[in-house]
């Protein structure tokens, strides 16, 4: 709780870049919270690159850009749009039931099994300009059915809210391939364009692979940073 609670507010800027947290004993006074509590939460802030600690010092809020494209984590594009405040909208293009492309998805899942999927396609738009098309197939067995509305708002509050879904991780690949018919339409691109592709697998707390998705990006509007911090 102290966690979240604290990753949110370095999010929403309450503890804006260069600033100093709130020193271990008045965060103990602020939560409730034990030494042993807070540190951990320190910790974590630490391990996922929000705040550097120097001793004697403190633990300073550092620049994690959290307004550019998170292909290293596991978050909606709701969730992306809502934290950096972005004008977007989404579109379902096509719903369908089919089987997994296992050929497709072979590289990021080799052990990919054959499974009956609802295929997703819909277009992200940002400031009414098409940047991203999201093919998501999802286990029926896992996931019965997803309505338009649920498609066009955020699957992820429907898997984990109202399917109460333990999403756990997602393994990714980047890769850039020429753009398909498809693309150039959607996107708006030139016949000899090319498109950013991430594929990923995700999965819930058991193990079970559920969600395979193939997101192309137009490359003009394309930015990945990730945070590494040496061991």
């Amino acid at each position: 709780m102290v966690f979240q609670d604290l990753q949110t507010k370095i999010s929403e800027g309450v503890y804006a870049t260069n600033e100093l947290l709130p020193s271990e004993q008045r965060l103990q006074r602020l939560y409730g919270a034990s030494r042993d509590t807070i540190r951990k939460a320190l910790e974590r802030l630490r391990e996922q690159g929000y705040i550097q600690s120097q001793k004697g010092k403190g633990s300073t809020v550092i620049n994690r850009q959290q307004y550019v494209f998170p292909v290293s984590g596991v978050v909606s594009y709701k969730e992306l749009a809502t934290r950096a405040n972005l004008q977007t909208k989404t579109t379902l293009v096509s719903s369908r039931t089919t089987t997994l492309p296992l050929s497709d998805f072979a590289a990021v899942d080799p052990n990919a099994k054959p499974m009956t999927v609802t295929q997703l396609v819909r277009l992200r738009e940002l400031n009414q300009e098409p940047l991203i098309i999201d093919i998501d197939y999802i286990d029926q067995d896992v996931v019965p059915k997803i309505s338009k509305a649920v498609a066009e708002d955020s699957i992820y509050q429907y898997f984990e809210q109202t399917l109460h879904l333990r999403i756990a991780y997602a393994k990714k690949e980047i890769t850039v391939e020429p753009a398909t018919e498809q693309d150039q339409a959607l996107l708006e691109l030139p016949a000899d364009g090319m498109v950013v592709v991430v594929k990923s697998v995700t999965s819930l707390e058991d193990t079970t692979a559920f969600q395979y998705t193939e997101s192309r990006h137009r490359p003009d509007r394309f930015r990945f940073q990730d945070f590494a911090r040496r061991i």
